[in-house]
């Protein structure tokens, strides 16, 4: 198993098929708005310190997610993790923690923190043990990985 992170700099050259499919079997639909809003335009991940990440399993593309600025103005150079998703066999095994770290290695010195939302206990089990601490000073934030 031949694991590597890579940064995404075209979506559109990326097969993210399974991904969708997958996520839309647990009921996820936020792998399908991640290219939806790529394509369209809405979010390319290309503003000042973003970046969209991909992990692969020698070629096949097991996990997703990207890192956008906050649009939470209160949080002053605040980042967020968005459409964070891993293959169901491919989870407990170190792939989302890896990419969990590569985006936060890379936020270093662009934002003072990350934030996201889950409603998910497993999910939140998962950013806890990544280095978020729960919050719930917003409603649009359960979890925040402070980078300084």
């Amino acid at each position: 198993m031949a694991i590597e992170v890579k940064k995404i700099s075209d979506l559109k050259e990326v097969d993210v098929t399974k991904l969708i499919q997958e996520s839309e079997k647990e009921g996820y639909r936020f792998v399908s708005r991640l290219a939806s809003e790529y394509e369209d335009g809405t979010n390319r991940f290309s503003e000042q310190g973003e970046a969209l990440y991909g992990v692969w399993d020698d070629r096949e593309l097991v996990a997703i997610g990207g890192l956008n600025q906050s649009i939470n103005g209160a949080r002053e150079q605040s980042a967020r993790l968005y459409r964070f998703y891993t293959l169901p066999e491919h989870r407990r095994k170190g792939i989302g923690s890896k990419l969990c770290n590569a985006i936060s290695t890379d936020a270093k010195g662009q934002f003072k923190e990350i934030t996201t939302k889950t409603e998910s206990a497993k999910v939140d089990a998962f950013y806890r043990a990544n280095g978020f601490a729960f919050d719930e000073s917003s409603p649009d934030i359960t979890h925040v990985m402070s980078l300084e």
